[in-house]
């Protein structure tokens, strides 16, 4: 795994990313920790092929599962395949989840949309990244495609305040994960946020 800062001295996050790529393959997870977090720069490292882009400053334990979740998908054989997040559980190499103890059935690509959003907590992910990371290609399909796959998500995964998640779209953007730390309080810019979404769709 490679973990660069994007304005990092020699070669530039977007040049590097493409030896990378050319050099090693699609397989090895590129991360850049940067302080850095203007859209133009995340933007064009997700769409070049980055696996993930983190802004400082960045909570420990934040940053630690985003690598193994980064590990556990590219090395499913060889690397920690659990990740657990509030009640939910999931086991890469079985591609399962468990949802407070009890197995819940997803498809192939069901799974991959909710491990991604999973290790994205909190943080917006745009249509076309979404794309790329769960069917592997760049977005040429109808927005329903996506929203459909999140509407399913949602109910089989019970992704609601009970379980101190929600999945909100974001208006001209794409979805993010909430997580509701106070128990399903939220607060008002986060109702501001849900308000628009909802008036936007």
């Amino acid at each position: 795994m490679l973990i660069r800062d994007w304005n990092s001295t020699g070669l530039c996050g977007l040049d590097l990313l493409k030896f990378v790529r050319s050099s090693f393959g699609e397989r090895v997870p590129v991360m850049f920790a940067t302080p850095d977090g203007s859209e133009h720069n995340v933007v064009c490292a997700l769409t070049a092929g980055a696996d993930d882009y983190v802004v400082y400053p960045i909570r420990p334990g934040e940053f630690g599962a985003r690598v193994e979740a980064l590990l556990c998908r590219a090395y499913p054989a060889t690397s920690n395949t659990c990740l657990e997040v509030g009640p939910y559980r999931f086991d890469a190499r079985q591609q399962t989840v468990m949802v407070r103890g009890k197995p819940v059935q997803l498809s192939g690509t069901q799974f991959r949309l909710a491990q991604l959003f999973f290790s994205n907590i909190d943080r917006v992910l745009s249509r076309d990244h979404i794309f790329a990371m769960v069917w592997g290609r760049e977005f040429r399909e109808t927005t329903r495609t996506i929203d459909s796959h999140v509407s399913r998500l949602r109910l089989a995964l019970e992704i609601e305040p009970v379980n101190n998640f929600r999945l909100q779209p974001v208006y001209k953007s794409g979805y993010r994960l909430l997580h509701l730390y106070d128990e399903g309080k939220e607060s008002n810019e986060d109702h501001a946020e849900l308000a628009a979404a909802q008036i936007a769709a």
